[in-house]
């Protein structure tokens, strides 16, 4: 029986529910399945990092690997080829090796869209302002606009991140449809739009806290979160305190790690059982 040992890398990354997803919905396959976690900050290491892991995982015989916050864009200039989508978003969440070549992929941005079109399937998207413009923005900006969202409003706190981001959303969809302010004009801004998406990792259990001040939220904006450790962070329970909709990062973590167990195995995951999954690693 072929096994297969799959890493996840990335920074505070010891809560994350990875692991038990893949293996769980491994199981029901029967397939030999291990998952770990590679955090790169006990281990003293930043971004930068993630391409001698990359290498040292290759060299180990790791099947595949997930790369999240901080080296979806770091990874890139330690592979040897991207998937079309992760060219075309220039962010890597899924590594594949084939022999001595190391590919990346994105599965981020197709699970945020499954998991919106799901869980937000009736939502106003004419104009959306989005906080974070890093791999996870990248991905979720692009998913926005593919599904018929007409603006993207784009803040970070790197300033420079967000006009790039909306330099290059504007290039794939078209003039006006993505653009970036500073953060200090989100005050005037969240009044009158119809969504906000938090794409950064604020609300993860090593980044507390709410990525806007909360009394900028009001019941007519829906409200969306990347974030799913905890999958009811500190923004989406203030949200729903005020009647908005909300979306948590539940959706999202899952339709992409179906993505990337395909990716890794071939086999045909299935979404339904691994939502229950899910709910189920959540209620622990």
């Amino acid at each position: 029986m072929t096994s297969h040992l799959i890493g996840l890398i990335g920074s505070g990354v010891g809560p994350s529910l990875s692991p038990a997803l893949h293996e769980r919905e491994a199981d029901h396959h029967g397939l030999r399945y291990l998952y770990r976690i590679i955090d790169i900050t006990p281990l003293g290491l930043d971004a930068a990092a993630a391409g001698g892991l990359v290498r040292t995982a290759r060299r180990l015989g790791y099947t595949g690997l997930n790369i999240t916050h901080p080296c979806k864009q770091t990874v890139i200039e330690h592979l040897d080829e991207l998937s079309p989508d992760a060219a075309t978003l220039g962010a890597v969440n899924t590594v594949t090796f084939d022999g001595e070549r190391a590919i990346g992929h994105n599965t981020d941005w197709t699970g945020f869209a499954r998991s919106f079109t799901r869980g937000l399937p009736d939502a106003a998207t004419r104009r959306i302002v989005q906080l974070g413009a890093g791999g996870a923005g990248a991905a979720v900006g692009h998913a926005l606009l593919t599904l018929g969202a007409e603006q993207i409003v784009l803040a970070d706190a790197l300033p420079a991140r967000a006009e790039s981001l909306a330099t290059e959303l504007e290039r794939r969809f078209g003039s006006g449809r993505a653009r970036a302010v500073p953060l200090g004009e989100l005050a005037g801004l969240l009044g009158g739009v119809d969504g906000l998406v938090n794409a950064t990792p604020t609300g993860m259990a090593a980044y507390p806290g709410t990525p806007v001040p909360a009394e900028l939220l009001h019941p007519g904006l829906w409200v969306a979160d990347v974030v799913y450790r905890p999958l009811e962070t500190e923004l989406l329970r203030r949200a729903r305190r005020l009647g908005c909709r909300t979306l948590d990062g539940g959706g999202m973590v899952v339709f992409q790690a179906a993505h990337s167990l395909r990716l890794f195995t071939g086999v045909e995951p299935d979404t339904e059982r691994m939502l229950a999954h899910l709910a189920d690693l959540v209620a622990v």
